[in-house]
């Protein structure tokens, strides 16, 4: 998935060279060498480079591997909406637009509102649903002609 992810972000950069607009190709040359090349290329390598380590067996094997780099695609993830939204429009059609970004209270109140907000409907998920899997406690439970479907110890 992280090929077919690169490979995007290759196919935008080849239409913009391609397409022979003046303001195309200055957005992405701005995108990657500009103001924020840093989030560009944070975004690119947590999303194409970091993933490509699963090809190796002994990293799918690691959980805390598996962990630690299913966290930098998470972050990758991010920095491709904070390339969409911010890159974008720190460098307008209108040269006096053109500034750094600098998020407002409201920026960080949407954020962190966001935050609380997926954290509250996810506990409440955990209250109403199970957060175990039946099949996993499945045989210590009775059935439901009250037998216990579990190992029976022999006298």
């Amino acid at each position: 998935t992280s090929l077919i992810v690169g490979l995007a972000y290759l196919t935008e950069i080849f239409v913009a060279w391609y397409s022979n607009s003046y303001y195309e190709r200055f957005q992405f040359m701005d995108r990657g060498f500009g103001d924020y090349a840093w989030a560009f290329w944070t975004m690119m390598f947590c999303n194409c480079v970091f993933p490509q380590a699963f090809w190796f067996r002994s990293i799918r094997r690691n959980i805390f591997i598996m962990f630690v780099i299913s966290i930098f695609i998470n972050v990758g993830m991010w920095f491709e909406r904070f390339n969409i939204f911010i890159i974008s429009l720190h460098a307008d059609f209108l040269p006096t637009n053109w500034n750094y970004y600098v998020p407002t209270f409201f920026d960080w109140a949407t954020t962190i509102g966001s935050f609380g907000l997926f954290f509250i409907l996810f506990l409440l998920f955990c209250r109403v649903l199970p957060v175990i899997a039946v099949a996993e406690i499945k045989s210590v439970l009775p059935d439901p002609a009250g037998h216990f479907t579990g190992k029976k110890e022999q006298d």
